[in-house]
């Protein structure tokens, strides 16, 4: 038993209720897998008997379909996905990708139940991660309803700032940017409208650039506002 997978553990937020004793418990029944950069960890409608906690690595969560993919999420060490198929007995909703090759850790169905049933804050905890994902889900929506193309560009820069940005002397550093065509597919754009978004911002001050290393500056966040224009 990796010591890393149990330290990882700790991190995801509704294992909090247990105690270093069920975590090592929980970590014995986990089967590591290894994904390629671009391979599919899981496909919409496939059946769902597992969970996934991504150990090492990133992974993209996306509807696709007419030739086009939509992502709905980008998933980072010490993320999870697959528990909504756990819970409801239905067909995966979505397909999930590896960005990166990436080491995964899988626990089965009737591991996840019977965690739940010994440990009944697990349930309320998961709830409350599941209640934050369709919250910032409604945002996405709403976003999409109700701020113009380059607010949505620098709402999704911001947000990136938040999750993974440090400050440095101009502003906040986001290091190895995601693809044009990534933050496309995600703000449901194409990628040559991020591209001139991302070069105005740049002409105007708003972010700085260093190959792909993205600065925001704290006057981007006037870009985020319903209804503004560039």
């Amino acid at each position: 038993m990796r010591t890393e997978n149990i330290e990882m553990l700790r991190k995801v937020g509704f294992l909090a209720p247990l105690e270093n004793e069920q975590l090592q418990r929980l970590a014995a029944l986990l089967v590591e897998k290894y994904f390629r950069r671009d391979s599919i960890v899981v496909k919409a409608d496939d059946p769902g008997d597992s969970m996934y906690f991504i150990a090492l690595g990133q992974a993209k969560v996306v509807l696709a379909g007419g030739g086009r993919e939509v992502i709905l999420a980008t998933l980072r060490a010490g993320d999870f996905f697959g528990e909504m198929s756990l819970l409801d007995g239905r067909l995966r909703s979505a397909t999930v990708i590896a960005i990166e090759d990436s080491r995964m850790l899988v626990l089965q169905r009737n591991s996840l139940l019977e965690l739940v049933r010994s440990t009944p804050e697990i349930a309320l905890a998961l709830l409350a991660e599941m209640s934050a994902r369709l919250r910032r889900a409604d945002e996405a929506i709403a976003n999409l309803a109700l701020v113009d193309v380059y607010g949505r560009v620098a709402r999704y820069l911001i947000d990136q700032a938040k999750r993974e940005g440090r400050p440095v002397a101009e502003g906040i550093l986001i290091r190895s940017r995601p693809t044009q065509q990534h933050i496309a597919s995600t703000i449901g754009t194409s990628r040559e409208t991020v591209s001139r978004a991302l070069s105005d911002f740049k002409r105007r001050g708003l972010v700085l650039t260093r190959g792909r290393d993205i600065i925001v500056q704290p006057s981007l966040y006037q870009e985020v506002a319903p209804g503004s224009t560039p």
